[in-house]
């Protein structure tokens, strides 16, 4: 036996299938508490966790065994990772196994919004027949800037391939990525041509509230905004006031700043946020599949096989 492996949330059982047969003892306990896993850690040298809690130096410390944390989702913003490094404690996760899914919720969002689908949808619904009020605009030959070119954007950037447009692409940490679904591109080059921007960023301290009212004044056109990536990166009430501003068309948001009730309820910008006709909403969905739900374990299994430590 190679050791214990603990698994805190939900994931497709077919991490522990495979975790089993690579000669681990897992224990699939999506119930615990974390005042429970505190309790217990040490007995594990693996941790599976989605994002149930926060993989902190709390934790890392009442785990002395602890070789490695299996993050079954893209971000690894829910762990301490300079702790983790420091302990020598291997992080794996799997944005490959849901990049798919983001890429086709941000397709999704973005004709929803050129095409007015949610306004259009609800005005029939009540008894409103307004074709010009709802006079969409088409995708080919605009421009779709694209921030951050991981899994995430590169995916995005393939779905949009058979639409007519020009992808162009900034990432701060890498260089020589173009290739045939998109053009590698300054910052300045993203402001100045985008009618279409959307993130594909982790969430980090750098980028924690990088878009802000100053981000967006600086874009040439009005455009639309896609959000995928964390809530944490883009301040909401810019996104209100751009769309006030008309700096946006429409914005679609899978994820907030705030997340889940009561607390997102009570936030200042809550109301505007609800009350506008130019925002799109989901509930932190977009690599939230069926399909991914397995794909997420999978990868995961194939990652903690060929880790070197194991």
């Amino acid at each position: 036996m190679k050791g214990k492996i603990l698994i805190v949330d939900d994931l497709h059982p077919v991490f522990k299938e495979r975790a089993t047969a690579l000669g681990f003892e897992v224990d699939d306990l999506p119930n615990i508490t974390r005042q429970e896993t505190l309790g217990t850690i040490g007995n594990y040298i693996g941790i599976a966790v989605r994002t149930k809690f926060r993989i902190d130096a709390e934790l890392f410390d009442a785990a002395p065994n602890l070789k490695f944390v299996a993050r079954a989702g893209a971000g690894l913003d829910n762990i301490d990772e300079a702790y983790a490094t420091a302990r020598n404690i291997k992080l794996i996760n799997a944005p490959e196994g849901n990049c798919d899914a983001v890429g086709e919720h941000a397709i999704g969002m973005l004709l929803s919004l050129a095409n007015n689908f949610r306004q259009a949808d609800m005005q029939v619904r009540t008894g409103t027949w307004d074709r010009e009020g709802n006079r969409g605009w088409e995708l080919k030959g605009k421009t779709v800037g694209i921030i951050g070119y991981g899994f995430m954007g590169s995916s995005f950037a393939r779905k949009l391939s058979g639409f007519g447009v020009k992808v162009i692409a900034y990432d701060k940490y890498k260089t020589g990525f173009s290739d045939a679904y998109a053009t590698e591109v300054s910052m300045e080059e993203i402001v100045k041509h985008s009618d279409v921007l959307s993130l594909h960023i982790p969430l980090t301290a750098e980028t924690r509230q990088l878009v802000d009212d100053e981000y967006f004044f600086h874009f040439k056109k009005p455009i639309f905004f896609i959000s995928t990536a964390r809530g944490e990166v883009t301040n909401t009430q810019a996104v209100l006031n751009a769309i006030q501003s008309g700096k946006i068309m429409g914005a679609g948001l899978d994820v907030l700043e705030v997340e889940k009730f009561p607390k997102l309820a009570e936030q200042s910008w809550y109301q505007e946020l609800v009350n506008s006709g130019k925002v799109l909403l989901t509930p932190h969905i977009a690599g939230w599949t069926f399909d991914s739900y397995r794909k997420i374990s999978e990868v995961l299994a194939d990652k903690l096989a060929a880790l070197p430590i194991l």
